[in-house]
């Protein structure tokens, strides 16, 4: 089933409500409130999206069951079993490669490079993309509040390349990206600037699977400098792709999420959405 655009638009106003309020167990009544739905419309609407019911999906929300997905590294199906849930369905493949711009290439700012860029809906908020010829260069998630702000940064970062709006490719790729119902891999380019430190981070990020935990002194081993776990945050926080490199599976070794660059509440149902489909 594929979710229309005003679908994502009422389950972000209750993933911010359940964010901060998961730990009081809110009733289906409440939540249904906070769609401006129905009960039993909202029901039906929130498990085509998520994949289970929403007081299933609450469970994912705390701090214990973050925990245990941490220490259990990649038995996510024994944590999904343990609460009483349906059998996860498949989280859609994606195989991105990193390709970074080379010094010369910062320097001279993307001269000579095309970019268009444009907003679309996701099932975690309103996002950002922009892409090129070599690869997609921006996602990030803007819920509509600082779209000029965006655009500011990408012209920013690539002043002297040829950037144009384009909503229609951009919903397409968008699409292609979270469309967790394909059954086929989805291979994709991208094209970042980094230094070679954050290029090695944002590399290793992509090696950790969908439902899957670690913590910043975990990531600072996998990449051989254990004693970098600060340097590794910083790394992680700038991130330029927002759900492609998975910085949302890096938690603090308490289990505590953390921050997140594009929302903590954001981060704890990216979080139990991948833990639920995986």
């Amino acid at each position: 089933m594929n979710v229309k655009a005003n679908d994502y638009r009422q389950m972000a106003e209750v993933i911010n409500y359940l964010a901060q309020h998961y730990s009081e167990q809110p009733s289906l009544e409440q939540m249904a409130s906070v769609a401006k739905l129905s009960p039993h419309h909202f029901q039906r609407k929130f498990t085509a999206w998520a994949g289970v019911s929403p007081k299933s999906f609450i469970q994912y929300l705390t701090f214990n069951n973050a925990k245990e997905m941490l220490a259990k590294g990649n038995s996510v199906l024994d944590v999904t079993h343990e609460l009483g849930l349906s059998s996860p369905s498949r989280l859609h493949d994606l195989c991105l490669t990193i390709e970074a711009a080379s010094p010369g290439e910062i320097k001279r700012g993307g001269e000579g490079l095309s970019i268009g860029y444009g907003f679309g809906f996701s099932p975690f908020g309103e996002c950002m993309i922009a892409n090129s010829s070599r690869g997609i260069i921006k996602l990030v998630f803007v819920d509509g509040k600082n779209k000029e702000q965006s655009i500011s940064d990408l012209e920013s970062e690539w002043p002297q390349a040829n950037v144009t709006h384009d909503d229609l490719i951009a919903t397409n790729l968008i699409q292609n990206i979270f469309n967790i119902e394909n059954d086929e891999a989805l291979s994709l380019r991208a094209y970042i600037k980094g230094s070679k430190f954050q290029v090695s981070v944002w590399c290793a990020l992509l090696k950790i699977a969908p439902g899957v935990l670690i913590s910043y002194g975990q990531l600072a081993q996998n990449i051989g400098q254990p004693s970098a776990s600060r340097a590794v945050g910083t790394a992680v926080g700038n991130n330029p792709l927002a759900f492609l490199i998975p910085c949302h599976r890096v938690i603090l070794g308490t289990g505590v999420f953390g921050q997140y660059r594009w929302g903590s509440g954001r981060k704890h149902i990216m979080i139990a959405y991948e833990a639920i489909r995986k």
